[in-house]
């Protein structure tokens, strides 16, 4: 029988060391459940592997029934590390890692249970073809400046068969190492961008700019590159700071999707806010936390549909966490999204 390294639990594996597809899995199962989609059908997709901590499909949001509710497909998140270097100010993790000491520091978690749960993931049977969301959680490049990148790591496990992708979303511009790996067509990149000066006063990431230069990079070496403009804030003279951000980004790349949401906070996420700067915009009550108001949101979705259609001939738009009357007043068919989380 092949030894089985067992490794620390907070110690990832150094890159060399990345399991082999015909290494023996453990006794993980695939749980398979049934779910109602947003179309209204349904369809048998993976719940979890093993008991979840690693890969679960998030299904917090149930499938809306009335115009208030909330719009968000069930996708699956490769739940890899938790925290972020980044701290934005209004940032969910706040609130998600409130009762955890390390708070919203990166913590990888370990790389033998994660290659364990892929290779278990890749062997389930009626398994259909799935987008892991390697983001959900925490940065996706979080571990690219270390010895053992999350990037090179996963994509050689990825790599071990041809039926699911993985999404990495980022603020990071450190994309060196994935510009080196040789299976890109199993990888998509989602870059989140905001107006200069949004970005400026609320978040701590590298500069709009950078982040827009290392999407190009990656559009250009054969990546399915995706956009998240997310949250948009109606600061004063919103409407040149975000006209400005979609210029800079066509100027450079033409996204495959570009998924739009505006500035939204759970009460947990607010309360453990250091910066409440932001709270004051949110004026309205909803299912999903204190939103902006409805009007403006309106205002702001329409505006950067009509300018992407407008000036740039775009239309593949989505909107995230937003409600079913949202998506029909600015005329998108919630039922058939495809936005940032979804093949």
């Amino acid at each position: 029988m092949m030894r089985q390294q067992i490794l620390d639990s907070e110690k990832p594996l150094k890159v060399h060391n990345v399991p082999n597809a015909s290494r023996a899995v453990s006794d993980l199962k695939v749980k398979m459940e049934e779910y109602e989609k947003l179309d209204g059908s349904t369809e048998c997709m993976v719940a979890r592997v093993g008991d979840g901590s690693i890969i679960t499909r998030f299904d917090r949001t149930p499938v809306p029934k009335e115009p208030s509710d909330v719009v968000c497909p069930h996708f699956l998140e490769l739940k890899w590390a938790t925290g972020c270097p980044y701290s934005c100010a209004w940032c969910y993790l706040q609130g998600t890692f409130r009762f955890q000491k390390y708070k919203k520091s990166p913590m990888p978690k370990s790389y033998d249970r994660i290659s364990k749960s892929l290779l278990a993931f890749f062997e389930g049977d009626g398994v259909r073809p799935e987008l892991l969301n390697a983001g959900e959680l925490s940065d996706s490049m979080i571990t690219e400046h270390t010895e053992e990148p999350f990037s090179i790591f996963v994509m050689d496990l990825i790599s071990k068969q041809d039926l699911h992708k993985i999404l990495f979303v980022t603020k990071s511009n450190n994309i060196d190492n994935l510009l080196n790996v040789p299976n890109k067509e199993q990888a998509i990149v989602s870059f989140s961008l905001n107006a200069v000066e949004v970005a400026e006063q609320w978040e701590k990431a590298p500069a709009v700019k950078d982040r827009i230069e290392a999407a190009g990079k990656l559009s250009d070496a054969g990546f399915e590159v995706r956009v998240r403009i997310d949250p948009m804030v109606p600061i004063e003279g919103w409407k040149e700071g975000y006209a400005t951000l979609l210029k800079m980004i066509f100027d450079r790349l033409k996204p495959s999707r570009i998924t739009i949401g505006s500035l939204r906070g759970l009460q947990s996420t607010i309360n453990n806010s250091k910066d409440k700067s932001w709270v004051p915009y949110l004026e309205e009550r909803s299912n999903w936390g204190r939103k902006i108001a409805t009007e403006a949101r309106l205002e702001m979705y329409k505006f950067v549909i009509d300018k992407l259609r407008d000036d740039h001939g775009y239309l593949n738009v989505a909107l995230c966490k937003e409600t079913v009357d949202m998506w029909e007043r600015v005329g998108l068919d919630y039922t058939n999204i495809r936005c940032n989380c979804t093949l």
